[in-house]
């Protein structure tokens, strides 16, 4: 398989992952998690339910489409190693998707079993839900690596590292580590934040001031008061990321990547806004976890080009 062949196939798999996970919020959104009760990888005990409920059905399609997702990454593997050497940066990206893949049916399973699914409201459910949004967040990272890696344009552009000849690289490289620990972060928050808004329905904004307000509100609903604040912080970090990633004069495709990132950044904050408003209607919730997944592989993306980025030793 030629290079480009796999980039091709790469982005595939990356775009299928991304489908599983928009695909996973529903099931939570909908209440449909206990779908399947409390048997994986059994479905209420059977391989396939006869006459399922609608819940079943959207947990079993979660299951189905979650076992494609993970053939397609043993093909990337797969692919790779017949496309690459050794030591290739995209055959690495590709181990590391074949390994979080697994740990992510592993941290899904575990929800089931647990029954830390419908209507939980324990802590534990929190902490299984974060590090379960964790573990996407690095698949999905290590799924845009290796896209990004074997992309041709971005082999192209390599020459170009040697351009960047500034000394704010070092600022640059903190910038976009800072961007990727505060958008980690903020996925975190937001997962949760949804888990509340499924536990916790409201049917009108005084009822959910009300609520996040009160003294006795359980932790997922006071979430939402913090988590438009750290997107607010998150989005500044990742403008101070941008600014510095544009002053190393990057080349023509980062910088068209940079300057996505931040529109996907803006609409993403109008989206959060429009959230709060309408009182997350599950179509909504679906939009904005797609922007959310879209700004971390393009900010991983950037991060890949200003790690690998070389500094030009200053003339004579």
């Amino acid at each position: 398989m030629s290079p480009a062949r796999f980039a091709r196939y790469a982005r595939l798999v990356l775009a299928a992952n991304v489908g599983v996970i928009l695909w996973g919020a529903y099931v939570r959104a909908s209440g449909s998690g206990a779908g399947c009760g409390s048997h994986w990888p059994l479905c209420n005990g059977e391989v396939m339910p006869r006459s399922p409920a609608m819940a079943t059905v959207v947990e079993l399609t979660h299951r189905l489409t979650s076992g494609v997702a993970l053939l397609l990454v043993a093909g990337l593997l797969w692919a790779a190693r017949r496309t690459f050497p050794p030591g290739a940066r995209a055959r690495k990206a590709a181990w590391w998707s074949a390994f979080f893949i697994v740990t992510e049916a592993l941290l899904g399973a575990g929800l089931v079993l647990l029954e830390h699914v419908a209507d939980d409201e324990s802590i534990a459910r929190g902490w299984w839900v974060g590090a379960h949004l964790v573990n996407t967040y690095l698949l999905v990272a290590a799924l845009a690596l290796a896209a990004w890696w074997s992309w041709p344009a971005v082999a192209r552009d390599g020459a170009a590292h040697a351009s960047v000849g500034t000394e704010s690289i070092g600022r640059t490289r903190s910038a976009v580590a800072a961007a990727l620990a505060g958008m980690l972060l903020l996925g975190v928050s937001g997962a949760i934040t949804a888990l509340g808004d499924t536990l916790f329905p409201v049917s009108t904004i005084e009822e959910g001031k009300a609520l996040t307000f009160s003294p006795s509100a359980h932790v997922f609903v006071r979430l939402r008061v913090w988590h438009p604040v750290l997107a607010v912080l998150v989005g500044a970090l990742v403008a101070w990321a941008i600014a510095a990633l544009l002053a190393t004069r990057p080349p023509p495709l980062v910088r068209r990547v940079a300057l996505g990132l931040a529109a996907v950044v803006a609409f993403q904050m109008l989206l959060g806004a429009a959230n709060v408003w309408w009182l997350a209607p599950i179509p909504l919730q679906i939009a904005h976890l797609l922007l959310a997944d879209l700004a971390w592989i393009a900010l991983v993306s950037l991060a890949a080009w200003t790690f690998a980025a070389r500094r030009q030793p200053p003339p004579a």
